[in-house]
């Protein structure tokens, strides 16, 4: 999964084609356990492009966007936001492939 560096990188991404905004930190014990299956989760949704957010570097555009439980996940189609999946609850496998399937149809 890419790592978003910088704010003109986001805009880019999120305004050209399907992309799928994946907020974690380094800290965060949820989003750890989740990092296992990602690799899957990301060649089953291969229609995506998944961007890891550091939410810590990146704690004005969480703001801007709502996301304020990790992790999250915020889908865009083409600049739209498409759906999130935005919360502090941990999420499992089935609950996030759940989401990107609604995101995609």
């Amino acid at each position: 999964m890419k790592k978003l560096e910088s704010m003109e990188q986001y805009e880019q991404l999120v305004n050209n084609g399907k992309t799928v905004l994946m907020f974690s930190a380094n800290w965060c014990p949820d989003c750890r356990v989740i990092e296992p299956f990602l690799p899957e989760v990301e060649e089953k949704y291969k229609d995506f492009t998944f961007i890891y957010v550091d939410r810590d570097e990146f704690i004005d555009l969480c703001a801007d966007l709502g996301v304020f439980g990790i992790p999250s996940f915020v889908a865009f189609n083409h600049g739209e936001e498409v759906g999130r999946f935005v919360s502090k609850d941990r999420k499992t496998q089935d609950e996030i492939e759940n989401f990107l399937t609604k995101v995609t149809t």
